[in-house]
């Protein structure tokens, strides 16, 4: 038998979707302790039962802190860690300004690992247990991440962005080299471990359509890959694809043609759909992935959240770092429900929460494996504390309720509020 751990405080699971419930509260269950055993969920209930369970079990009292899943971020690239918060650009200047010059680098597999290793232990740091990211063209990109992801332990997914037009020189692969290198990847890392590989076209206007067809071929090679792009993230980069693509009926169509449309489909930002788009993507169970601090810091747009969880699509929340201005799942969560309010739908509580934890790892399809805590899940967890700051505590001192309590973290947040970080069973962060 494993290491087993007692974790006692409040610990937050969810019994459905806060979005599916007349109450988003009523969608949650506050438990008293959670149980590891051998990296993961044993047990959840009264303390009392589980030391009964586990009389060998170390307790840990964390008070009235927040237990609940660790953060999943749908959609990062680790290789902008260092560019994050770059001044001024939006979506095509910033791309030639920041991104591919510094994306150039990562063919040195040691500057990769180098950056590979920083992002993960800031992003731990604030509570991600699990992300899905882009890496360059470089096969060493990938390489490095995985493997920097595997000695922690971490369950990610990623995959080599494939370019092969309006891309420097530098970073341009082509249709054969995209679809080969990505699948001698697939045979060395995908579900090795905790690890899966994501098909990774970065947009349709930096793949030819013999790319986007190569790779769309390689996703029915390996439909146990996820597949991730980019969709209608701003109106100019639409327009940029009408002009690229004049036969398409609109820009999810330069996916869907070539046979990157599909349930395991991961669509980042997806701002401004039509309703043909909004149709098909729920037609196929695609997922979107919501990037509020990249939608407003890059000036994009306000995504669609009540419109679109109204009509069933699958959502997850990310950071989309560095395009994102924060690493803090928190500080997206924040930046959600301003968007929230800014088209008339605040989103409660447990909605952010819900979002960062099992609608990411829905999104990801890893929903019977991360993003909740219950018996049989993977152990990756986030203890939050709730008066982290003074301006924090002297709010949440006044909460009538969990929830009240909490959304001020939420607000406020930062890596102060993360006292402690499970992966796959250990404890990986302590903050006293």
């Amino acid at each position: 038998m494993g290491a087993e751990m007692i974790l006692k405080g409040q610990v937050l699971s969810f019994e459905r979707s806060p979005f599916d419930a007349g109450r988003p509260e009523d969608a949650c269950r506050i438990a008293e302790a959670v149980a590891l055993r051998d990296g993961q969920v044993a047990a959840v209930g009264p303390l009392a039962e589980l030391r009964a369970q586990m009389p060998q079990a170390e307790v840990a009292d964390h008070g009235a802190r927040l237990i609940l899943a660790g953060f999943v971020d749908a959609h990062v690239h680790y290789p902008q860690t260092a560019i994050i918060a770059s001044w001024g650009k939006r979506l095509i200047d910033w791309l030639n300004s920041y991104t591919f010059p510094e994306e150039e680098r990562f063919g040195d597999r040691a500057y990769a690992d180098e950056i590979a290793a920083r992002y993960l232990d800031l992003t731990a740091a604030h509570g991600t247990t699990t992300v899905c990211s882009y890496c360059t063209i470089h096969p060493e990109s990938v390489d490095a991440f995985f493997t920097a992801a595997q000695a922690r332990g971490q369950r990610v997914v990623a995959g080599k962005t494939c370019m092969d037009r309006n891309a420097p020189p530098g970073l341009r692969d082509t249709a054969q080299s995209a679809h080969d290198d990505s699948a001698a990847l697939i045979a060395r890392w995908h579900r090795v471990d905790r690890l899966e590989y994501a098909i990774t076209p970065r947009f349709s206007p930096t793949s030819t359509p013999e790319q986007l067809e190569a790779l769309g071929a390689l996703w029915a090679e390996h439909p146990s890959c996820l597949m991730q792009t980019h969709l209608s993230e701003q109106t100019d980069e639409i327009e940029w694809v009408q002009e690229l693509f004049p036969q398409a009926r609109d820009y999810l169509d330069t996916y869907e043609e070539f046979g990157l449309l599909g349930a395991r489909g991961l669509y980042g930002h997806a701002i401004h759909l039509t309703e043909r788009e909004r149709h098909r993507l729920r037609e196929y169970g695609a997922a979107l992935v919501h990037c509020p601090t990249s939608n407003t810091f890059i000036g994009s747009g306000l995504f669609d959240m009540a419109g679109l969880m109204a009509e069933g699509q699958r959502i997850g929340l990310a950071t989309d770092t560095g395009g994102g201005s924060s690493f803090s799942m928190l500080r997206t969560m924040a930046a959600a429900y301003e968007v929230g309010q800014l088209r008339g739908t605040p989103l409660h509580a447990a909605q952010l929460l819900w979002l960062a934890t099992q609608g990411s790892a829905t999104a990801l399809r890893m929903q019977d494996k991360i993003g909740n805590i219950a018996p049989g899940m993977e152990a990756d967890l986030v203890v939050l504390d709730l008066a982290s700051t003074p301006a924090i505590a002297q709010r949440s001192a006044r909460a009538e309720d969990l929830w009240e309590a909490v959304f001020p973290t939420i607000m406020m947040g930062d890596d102060r509020a993360v006292a402690e970080v499970w992966i796959g069973g250990r404890r990986v962060q302590e903050r006293r």
